[in-house]
């Protein structure tokens, strides 16, 4: 479209930050909202209003950073919008309504599609919302106006809980009902019905036994007040019950003026002593709340003017008899009344009484109106606002039957049947109702009053006046019939205005707790329950509403309940109302002083309040008072104020007041009550206080000093004492006795003075001026602080200097009261510091110092201080006169200072003696590590500066163990219980003992014993070393831990009271458990008697021990007589001592017989006897040396272990040295790992020299692009599901399709699917279920077990894919140092270069069995640092360790595994492309070569040269030179695996045979079914050479390795790899699916599929993932170690014997603990979350994108069709067969491809 003119448009939303790509509108109930797309993948929502102005109200982020595509979708119903960016499609949800469950959070989303359905409680859409149509029901949340319905006031919004009452409740905007429902009202849990009143509700509240409880010690109780709508909730508002019972008990000091100053608005009841709700009182005066207004009456009210009768209106309808009328609703306008005069009638109709009120004060809202029980409705209005003066109507209803209204009415004066007129002011209002009760119904008023139609009406509404109001008028007896009130008395807040709502309540909709309007009952309201601001709620606090300006609504009360109220009295305008707590009967004070002195009679005269309301002059009264927890009552008499009559004053009779505490003064509460024990007002802390004058006042000056106030006098007599004057009958003391002094201390001081010192006694002055300059302490002034002077009590001065050591007493002398000279004797001394000890200690303190010398315990203790230079040490034992010991406190050099003590200001130093501050102690090394838990073991501490500690300590802390359980990838803790378990550990315990000080470099330790504990503890052992603290944890690798202890079995465990028969030259023989735990053999102590048993043996289960030769004695030899004389057997381990039993040694006799028994055996036995019994005896013999041999041999494998146990350490130690510098110089090159591309190859193509994918397409360059678009065409054939399948099973069913073409073709697949990840995985998930259903039905325990299929190894390929990068980032680490620890421990002994052999290995077969003698040797290469490795120039030596009995190639290779460390495999040099040069002096120089002129040749063996053979000493220097002649290029076996042959027959030399170390056997292959006797006869010839000792220390060298790597493997730790978890989840649901239930078979599916698929050819590999070179001898190792792993990884038990494998052997003992690993490795991932579909293909996708092009698809294209093209003809005719094949003209497809790629001729 073009124009010439420009189209302008304003826009009516623009986003600056990005540009606006899509857009997409919806109506929603007549609403556009916009849905808008934008570059940067965010999509926006706005709403588009009337007048083109839009709204962005929601926004979120599609995909970051991708645009969204210009095509937005909506679905079908219009709920969801589909988004399209870059990759992805995204179906988003157009609103989330549901998502919101509360109005507030619903409006606050500002959704268009969203609003608040009010009656169904739910955020939705307009259309879900029933009658939706309804206004009110429905709340738009993009409306900004509209707000969730609250309630806006309430009314009253507190009452008592001991009436029932009405509740207003004002909503806005409340939703109308349909017939037959309602609202309702919960009060907590009580359910109220409410009624529809106008903008609101009205419902009742609880009943007073359905109220809620208030709890103790508060007055009220607020709650939620909510509204309802069947169960859905509309609002609430805080509702308040209160009680004035609890208001009065709350305040049990002033009752009174705590119940009418209450919040609540409660009344007090004076001569009940009541705190009451109600407005009147049973009889007595009331006392009304202060927050209760009282009217004032105005003088118009009480003049006498005359009032007329005004003809009313005439009414509508006339009853025959008084009904209960409702409201009538004022009229608009009405005309002005006319007034008449009233004239008396003995039958009067209804009247009307006009009362004049002052014109200023009466608003014209306020209309007077009034209701007689006739049921007529008479009505005053005024015509205008300024209608003067008012016309009140009032009704009076007639003493006789009621006439007509068209019956003309009778001027004249009114006239009542009664004497007085009843006068209401229910409400305050301005109407004043006159009324005679009804001889036998009482009249019943009730005025509901409709609401304005407009502000400025000029109608008044009229306000409600109630027949029977209980509340005292402002009228008496006495005063006018005709009294008129005036608004004007009134406060204008009070003049508000009843709302009536009966135009939207019918009779038909009133619920049944409403008064029907025909009731012919009059129904009487309780005194509260009336208008919110009638007198009555004034006075009772009931009704406040919850907002000041709401108006006055009608009440209802259920009418089948008994309301009580009183019966109303006359109002009395003389009547004085009471109001606030001012006007409370109160005890406002004590006349004259509140001091009393005790036992001296007293009257207590309390001045009162408005005692007068009691108006009971015959009541008397009581004053209590509180003493000591007692209350004494006195009788109390009143006496009138005359000026004053609400004064009065409270007479306490005489009583005699007395107190026991020790103390001066004692405050009483007093207080009033009357007879009935019913306590008076009084005021806050109303008390009289007593006071003794002889507390505190023990002598006579301290009496003189006491306050004047009290009068007291210091009484003479026996027993002087201070009383107060009036009681005392003996001579008043005017001069206090000379001072007494009671103590003095310190009674020492330096002869420098400045010591303080304290004087206690008696009458030591009045003031400190007395006693200022006469205080001498042996004759020396003392210097007074008067600031510390406590008078006649205590004096504080500070001594003089005396110059030279002197004693004498302290004097103090006061004025005209002579002198006190004290019992105790000061002295003057002289200290002296004469030596120290220790005179060094660590600089971190905690050193004891003891400091010797002469009187060093001088003046105040707590004054004495010691120094060493400036820093303290303190203090810590008590003070000696001639020793004092401090701790030393920490320092920051280590230099010797002076040590100092001082006194104060003063010091005293050591002369020519320093105390050094020297290094901390420091420990470095603690072993052992263990121990029992008796304790006991000796603990060496290693370290520096050991010997400077006083007293080292060790301590053990023991904690309960935190139970945490453990979560897949992540430790969750789980609480403590809080009860202790029986035999578990609920706090921290600490164990300490003392340590011996061996050396300064060493520390004898001895482990404290702690409880038998179970293993769920925490031990913490540390060293305290004065006041340095050492963890053991934080310099053992393993930490410090208690074993159980051990327990040891007796001897003769058949019968321990016989003692144990030992034959001599043999061993005894000790079972028992956990033995070696923590101990050692050496720390074994067995003794038998006094004779030790040298321990040779221990181990878990049993302990060896060689006795002395002869029988020792006992060791308490003494004690032991006869058969109890024979040795115990005694084992002390640590602080555990066994007493085994006695032991016996067996004494060899010869066999003597008798001759009494040889003539008996020559006469009763025969010759066969004889023969009989020496046979039993020589069998008897052989058994007991046969056991003794077994014991001696089971000794030396006992000792053959721990020789290979130490050798097993030292060699792991000398391997992690080596590890350690190989990780050194790995941070610098780091890792060789092969790129992925490598990688890749090395495991699709294993056992090929070249990887098929390094070549080049084979054909010739003019058909090369022919060829290549057949082969994309192949490629997206591949793509086809269903031609891969096929093609698959067809080439799987030819008998010529070999394994290795199967795993060919696989791996070809997996090239060429290799960019597209996730169809492959597609293709593998559905070729495996065909497997599983081909397996399940034959044995499914063998399936992936072999790789017969194509799909198994599709699986190796897919699992090496998918687990590169957790190779490479987790289990490459371990695995690398494992190949490089397991070829750095084969080459250090003796490698046979022909064989293969090697003196270190795992693998039996490969172990070199023949004990060779070498040495290590160290040789010094001269390499170049540049490229050339056999130019010197500039070279520098490097030192490269081998054996004298290496062949040059190996050490070569040794030589560049050296220089080249850092480097890959792939850029060094070819050994055989190098020579070794042998340097010796400036000239010397020879080439080394395996074989040379100088070889030894014995007969046709020929022997491979070594370093040894050359005789190279150790320390020569070699070098490596380029080597002249030409050589072959040495084969590409990067990653081929089987053994290298190194040097193969020269045909030359005439079948001449190589060896190196040993021979190769001669003897030809056997058969199969005799190698296992070889087998045999190689291992019989083997265990006498105990050469497999080499074997159990290369595994224990490799142990740490070998766990590191299966730990990173099985470990569930880090987050397992997404694919194992995808496929083991797959396992489980295929064999779900299937029926397949038994847990081994689905455990050997995952095992098959992941350990033997993947882990096992990368262990046996390692140049699969790293460019090293392997060698045979490393390749037969890791062969072991995969089958270990291959063995962990089954279920079924290996059953070890004499045949078994010596691999198996080895690892016998921790194959159980693998799988463990196994099992718990399934089970976690088992527990994880399952990974979705979705994240996988993410991952694949991911994979896909960052490898897609490493690798060379084309090539493998062009290798998979040759397998199409040799089985072209089964492939076409598979397809053929199939009718989608057909259908997708599969077969067309490919002779497609078969024309282009090779040109072949089809049917096309």
């Amino acid at each position: 479209m073009a124009s010439r003119l420009p189209l302008e448009a304003t826009p009516i939303l623009e986003k600056p930050d990005s540009r606006l790509t899509a857009v997409a509108v919806s109506i929603e109930d007549g609403h556009t909202v916009i849905f808008l797309g934008d570059s940067k993948g965010q999509l926006h929502k706005a709403y588009l209003g009337a007048m083109g102005d839009a709204h962005l109200y929601a926004s979120q982020v599609i995909q970051p950073n991708s645009a969204v595509n210009g095509d937005l979708l909506f679905d079908q119903p219009k709920e969801h919008l589909y988004v399209l960016t870059q990759s992805m499609v995204s179906k988003i949800p157009i609103f989330e309504c549901s998502l919101y469950s509360d109005c507030e959070s619903c409006l606050a989303l500002r959704d268009p599609y969203c609003g608040w359905c009010v009656l169904q409680g739910k955020c939705s859409r307009r259309s879900e919302c029933f009658r939706f149509q309804v206004s009110e029901q429905w709340l738009w949340g993009f409306n900004s106006t509209q707000q969730c319905l609250s309630v806006q006031s309430v009314a009253p919004a507190s009452i008592s809980r001991e009436v029932q009452k009405n509740i207003l409740l004002t909503l806005s905007d409340l939703p109308a009902l349909q017939n037959g429902e309602s609202y309702s009202c919960f009060f907590e849990d009580y359910e109220s019905p409410a009624v529809r009143m106008g903008p609101g509700i009205m419902c009742p509240s609880p009943d007073p036994s359905h109220a809620p409880i208030l709890k103790a010690g508060t007055d009220h109780i607020t709650i939620q007040l909510v509204v309802r709508f069947r169960d859905v909730f509309i609002a609430s508002t805080a509702f308040s019950f209160y009680d004035c019972t609890a208001v009065a008990f709350l305040r049990k000091l002033a009752p009174c003026q705590g119940c009418v100053s209450s919040h609540w608005g409660c009344n007090w009841c004076v001569h009940q002593h009541l705190c009451t709700h109600k407005a009147i009182c049973e009889e007595g005066a009331i006392i009304y709340n202060e927050r209760a207004q009282t009217p004032s009456i105005s003088p118009f009210l009480l003049s006498t003017t005359p009032y007329a009768a005004e003809s009313p209106s005439p009414s509508p309808d006339v009853a025959t008899e008084p009904p209960l009328l409702s409201a009538t609703p004022v009229p608009m306008s009405t005309p002005i009344p006319t007034t008449e005069p009233v004239t008396p009638s003995t039958t009067l109709p209804p009247t009307t009484i006009r009362t004049t009120l002052q014109p200023e004060t009466l608003s014209s809202t306020h209309v007077l109106s009034t209701t007689v029980d006739t049921g007529t409705t008479l009505e005053a209005t005024t015509g205008s606002s300024t209608l003067s003066p008012t016309e009140v109507p009032v009704t009076t209803p007639a003493t006789s039957e009621p006439t007509s209204s068209s019956e003309p009415e009778t001027s004249g004066p009114v006239t009542h049947s009664t004497s007085q007129p009843i006068i209401e002011t229910e409400g305050w209002s301005t109407v004043a109702s006159l009324t005679t009760p009804h001889s036998t119904l009482q009249p019943f008023v009730e005025a509901l009053t409709a609401f304005p139609d407009t502000e400025n009406s000029t109608t008044p509404s009229p306000i409600p006046v109630e027949s029977t109001s209980p509340v005292p008028t402002p009228f008496n007896s006495n005063q006018t019939e005709n009294a008129s009130i005036s608004s004007s008395d009134l406060p204008p807040e009070d003049l508000e205005t009843e709302q009536s709502f009966s135009k939207e309540v019918s009779s038909t909709d009133l619920p049944d707790w409403l008064p029907p309007e025909d009731s012919t009952e009059s129904m009487e309201w309780p005194e509260n329950d009336t208008a919110s601001l009638s007198a009555s709620i004034l006075l009772s606090g009931d009704g406040d509403s919850s907002e000041s300006d709401s108006s006055d609504f009608p009440r209802i009360l259920n009418q089948g309940l008994d309301y009580q109220y009183d019966a109303p009295g006359f109002l009395d305008l003389s009547e004085e109302f009471n109001w606030g707590p001012e006007a409370c009967p109160c005890v406002r004070g004590i006349q004259g002083s509140s001091l009393m002195p005790v036992n001296v009679e007293r009257k207590i005269t309390l001045i009162g309040r408005n005692f007068h309301l009691y108006q009971d002059q015959l009541w008397d009264y009581e004053c209590a008072l509180v003493l000591e927890g007692k209350t004494l009552v006195m009788e109390a008499y009143i006496e009138q104020d005359e000026n004053n009559p609400s004064l009065c004053y409270i007479t306490c009779q005489l009583h005699q007041y007395s107190y026991s505490a020790p103390q001066l003064e004692f405050s009483a509460v007093i207080f009033v009550q009357r007879k009935r024990h019913l306590r008076v007002d009084s005021i806050e802390d109303l008390h009289v206080t007593l006071y003794n004058c002889s507390m505190g006042h023990l002598d006579c000056s301290r009496c003189q000093t006491a306050d004047a106030k009290y009068n007291c006098v210091w009484c003479g007599g026996e027993q002087p004492s201070c009383l107060f004057r009036d009681s005392c009958k003996e001579e008043v003391a005017d001069v206090c006795p000379a001072p007494l002094i009671h103590s003095v201390y310190p009674l020492t001081g330096l002869t420098e003075g400045g010591t303080r010192i304290t004087i206690s006694g008696s009458n030591l002055g009045q003031k400190h001026e007395d006693i200022a300059e006469t205080v001498t302490v042996a004759g020396i002034p003392c210097e007074v602080d008067t600031l510390v002077y406590e008078i006649s009590s205590s004096i504080v001065c500070t001594t003089g200097g005396s110059g030279t050591e002197r004693s004498g007493h302290v004097v103090v002398e006061v004025p005209g009261g002579g002198q006190g000279v004290s019992a105790h004797v000061f002295t003057y001394q002289n200290p002296e510091l004469k030596s120290i000890s220790p005179s060094r200690g660590p600089k971190a303190g905690g050193t004891s110092l003891t400091l010797k010398g002469t009187k060093l315990l001088t003046g105040n203790p707590s004054k004495i201080s010691i120094l060493i230079g400036n820093f303290p040490c303190y203090i810590r034992s008590d003070l000696q006169e001639d020793t004092l010991q401090c701790l030393t406190s920490p320092s920051n050099a280590s230099v010797p200072l002076p040590v100092t003590i001082k006194y104060g200001d003063q010091e005293r130093k050591l002369e020519h003696s320093l105390f050094k501050y020297t290094p901390d102690p420091n420990i470095t090394y603690a072993e052992p590590a263990k121990s029992f838990q008796s304790g006991g073991r000796e603990i060496r501490v290693h370290g520096h500066n050991l010997d400077v500690v006083q007293q080292p300590r060790i301590q053990v802390t023991v904690s309960p163990l935190e139970r945490r359980r453990r979560g897949l990838g992540r430790w969750r803790r789980i609480i403590p219980d809080t009860e202790c378990l029986e035999n578990s550990l609920c706090s921290i315990q600490q164990f300490e003992e003392p340590c011996e000080v061996n050396s300064s470099h060493q520390i004898l330790c001895k482990t404290p014993g702690i409880q038998q504990l179970p293993h769920s503890i925490q031990v913490k052992l540390e060293f305290v070393l004065d006041n340095l603290i050492f963890d053991f944890n934080s310099f053992h690798p393993s930490g410090f831990s208690y074993e159980v202890d051990p327990i040891l079995k007796p001897l003769n465990t058949e019968d321990q009271s016989k003692p144990y028969r030992h034959k001599p030259g043999s061993v005894i023989s000790v079972e028992g458990e956990n033995l070696d735990l923590a101990i050692s053999k050496e720390e074994v102590k067995a003794m038998i008697g006094v004779g030790i048993c040298s321990v040779k043996t221990l181990t878990k289960n049993h302990l060896y021990c060689e006795p002395p030769t002869e029988q020792p004695v006992p060791q308490h030899r003494s004690k032991r007589e006869g058969a109890d004389s024979l040795p115990e057997f005694t084992v002390q381990m640590g602080n555990m001592n066994f007493s085994l039993g006695r032991v016996q040694y067996d004494t060899e006799s010869q066999l003597n017989f008798p001759l009494e028994a040889q003539i008996g055996l020559g006469v009763g036995a025969s010759f066969v006897a004889l023969i009989v019994l020496i046979i039993v005896f020589i069998y008897r013999r052989k058994s007991k040396q046969a056991l003794r041999d077994y014991k001696k041999v089971q000794i030396q494998l006992e000792n053959l272990e721990t020789s290979v146990r130490d050798r097993c350490k030292k060699e792991f130690t000398d391997l992690m040295t080596e590890m350690m510098d190989l990780t050194s110089d790995l941070v610098g090159t780091g890792i060789p790992f092969l790129d992925y591309k490598t990688y890749a190859e090395r495991i699709f193509f294993p056992g090929h020299r070249e990887s098929p994918l390094q070549r080049d397409l084979d054909v010739p360059e003019s058909r090369r692009q022919t060829v290549e678009q057949g082969l994309v065409q192949l490629s997206n054939l591949l793509n086809s599901k269903l031609f891969l399948t096929k093609f698959i099973h067809t080439l799987e069913i030819q008998r010529t399709f070999s394994p290795r073409d199967r795993a060919y073709v696989a791996s070809l697949l997996t090239v060429s699917l290799h960019g597209k990840l996730e169809y492959f995985t597609d293709i593998l998930k559905t070729l495996l279920n065909d497997l599983v259903e081909q397996y399940v039905a034959k044995n499914p325990k063998l399936m992936l077990r072999r790789t017969e299929t194509v799909v198994e190894k599709l699986l190796t390929n897919w699992m090496s894919i998918c687990l590169y990068a957790f190779v490479r980032d987790s289990v490459g680490e371990p695995l690398y140092m494992l190949f490089r620890g397991i070829k750095h421990q084969v080459d250090k002994g003796p490698v046979d270069w022909v064989t293969g052999k090697a003196k270190y290995t795992l693998n039996d077969n490969r172990l070199l069995r023949e004990d060779l003698e070498y040495r290590t040797l160290t040789l010094t290469v001269l390499a170049q640092s540049g490229n050339t490795v056999g130019s010197t120039e500039g070279a520098q030596g490097v030192l490269v360790k081998g054996l004298d009995c290496d062949t040059i190639t190996q050490v070569k290779e040794k030589i560049l595994d050296q220089i080249y460390k850092g480097t890959p495999y792939c850029h060094r040099p070819d050994p055989d492309s190098l020579d070794l040069e042998w340097r010796s002096g400036l000239a010397g120089h020879l080439i080394l070569s395996d074989e040379d002129v100088t070889s030894v040749v014995q007969g046709n063996w020929k022997r491979l040269n070594t370093l040894q053979h050359y005789k190279v000493p150790d320390g020569a220097t070699v070098a490596l030179v380029p080597r002249m002649t030409k050589h072959l290029p040495r084969e590409n076996q990067d990653y081929i695996p089987g053994e290298k042959t190194p040097m193969l027959e020269d045909a030359d030399e005439g079948g001449m045979k190589l060896w190196h170390l040993v021979k190769p056997t001669e003897e030809p292959e056997l058969p199969k079914h005799r190698r296992g006797s070889l087998r045999e006869r190689e291992r019989a010839k083997a265990i006498p050479e105990i050469y497999l000792t080499r074997l159990l220390s290369m595994k224990g060298t490799l142990q740490k390795f070998v766990d590191d790597l299966f730990q990173v493997i099985l470990s569930t730790s880090r987050p397992v790899p997404l694919a194992v978890k995808y496929f083991f989840d797959l396992l489980d649901e295929r064999a779900l699916s299937h029926g397949i239930t038994d847990p081994e078979t689905i455990h050997i599916w995952k095992t098959n599929s992941l350990p033997l698929r993947f882990w096992i050819n990368i262990i046996k590999n390692p140049q699969f993932v790293f460019d090293v070179q392997t060698s045979d001898n490393v390749d037969a190792v890791l062969l072991v170690i995969a089958q270990t792993f291959m063995d962990s990884c089954t279920l079924a038990d290996h059953k070890l014997g004499r045949d078994s494998p010596i691999n198996k052997l080895l690892y016998a003992r921790d194959i159980p603990r693998y799988k463990q690993m196994v099992e718990r490795y399934y089970a976690d991932i088992r527990q994880t979350i399952s990974a979705s579909d979705q994240e996988m293909n993410s991952a694949l996708a991911e994979l896909s994108r960052n490898y897609s092009g490493e690798l060379n698809s084309l090539v493998a294209l062009h290798e998979l069709y040759k397998y199409i093209n040799k089985y072209y003809d089964q492939i076409i005719t598979a397809l053929e067969e199939d009718p989608t094949a057909q259908k997708m003209q599969l077969g067309y497809r490919l002779q497609q491809i078969a024309a282009a790629v090779e040109n072949k001729v089809t049917d096309l």
